[in-house]
């Protein structure tokens, strides 16, 4: 029998058995609340300052009560005390959770946040580049939307799941989905870059794509070194067109797309991206 794991709910550590909110959550109805997937490796947060920014800069986005307890120092002691518990020692991925509570659409309790936190066992081969690429295609059956929240992690994610039901059906690994314009947004877990020309590009927030801890982390990497980027529209002639394609997220790092349809691609510049940028975090 495995042991029992543990969540943390607004502060207080409770078994994952344990129901925790209503049938007229706000968040099981609509979607309302935010979310924020990071990495944990020997009890310290990978990208910690950027994965903060985003979360607070999400909740005052989406219009929650300002609370004296939401403090990155605050959640970063419950995150490695849950990891813990859990006996999540070595590698963990963490999930933050921020939901409004009850009401319906025009009557909600309050604005208050109320948040979960959860903790999983994370295999070390995530720190590694993936030495197969990912095989991949474009999904058109739902589109990500460009707007002024679209780049936030929220819980209506929609599109993505069922790109990555498309993707599974099809034997991919993962899927690319489309925006409004029929412009490249993102993929269902990462935000996509290409290499085209000798510049590395990857869709601008205006396009609809979640903006990524690791992206930004990377284009910070790219900008201090003086080498060549864009934050771009991008088509899909230009994923046809492009030398290489991969991926960035929080858990993976940096991964190489062998393949988009029928189009296949080489890993010089990702996998020397990985190995100068990211590999230093893990150290």
């Amino acid at each position: 029998m495995s042991p029992e794991s543990y969540i943390n709910f607004d502060g207080k550590i409770v078994k994952n058995s344990k129901p925790i909110i209503l049938a007229d959550n706000r968040s099981f109805r609509y979607g309302d609340g935010c979310f924020e997937t990071m990495k944990m490796l020997n009890g310290k947060i990978v990208l910690e300052s950027y994965h903060f920014e985003r979360l607070f800069k999400t909740v005052k986005a989406f219009q929650f009560n300002k609370t004296g307890f939401f403090i990155s120092e605050k959640f970063k002691e419950e995150i490695v005390e849950l990891a813990k518990r859990n006996h999540h020692k070595k590698a963990a991925r963490i999930r933050v959770n921020v939901v409004r509570g009850s009401g319906g659409l025009y009557d909600c309790e309050n604005n208050n946040p109320h948040y979960i936190i959860e903790t999983w066992d994370l295999n070390a081969a995530n720190n590694k580049f993936n030495e197969n690429g990912l095989v991949t295609g474009i999904y058109r059956d739902a589109i990500k939307v460009a707007d002024s929240f679209s780049h936030f992690k929220s819980n209506n994610y929609l599109c993505y799941v069922m790109a990555a039901f498309w993707a599974k059906e099809h034997k991919l690994n993962d899927a690319i989905l489309l925006n409004p314009s029929g412009r490249i947004a993102d993929a269902t877990i990462a935000n996509v870059f290409i290499v085209k020309d000798g510049i590395v590009k990857t869709p601008a927030l205006s396009e609809g794509c979640i903006e990524g801890v690791m992206r930004k982390y990377l284009l910070d990497c790219l900008s201090n070194e003086g080498i060549p980027f864009a934050e771009a529209k991008i088509t899909v002639d230009d994923i046809a067109d492009a030398s290489e394609v991969f991926f960035t997220n929080t858990i993976r790092g940096i991964r190489w797309v062998k393949e988009v349809g029928k189009t296949n691609y080489k890993h010089q510049l990702s996998s020397f991206f990985h190995k100068k940028f990211v590999m230093p975090l893990y150290i």
